[in-house]
């Protein structure tokens, strides 16, 4: 089962990682979405953008 983007938490990792710990953005990001179970920040962004177009999570339909 693929895992669903929570962008909420997303983005408060991130910026919680690059501005008190010192992170790139790029690299706060890829540990953001490591910690919902993406493989990296590509991925993740990826997977929100297949919902848009498709309205499903991962190939299931959403609900």
């Amino acid at each position: 089962m693929n895992p669903i983007p929570d962008i909420e938490a997303f983005e408060e990792r991130a910026a919680v990682m690059q501005y008190d710990g010192g992170l790139s953005r790029s690299r706060a990001e890829d540990a953001a979405a490591r910690a919902q179970g993406f493989r990296d920040a590509a991925a993740y962004w990826q997977a929100l953008a297949d919902y848009v177009v498709t309205k499903r999570w991962g190939g299931q339909a959403d609900g």
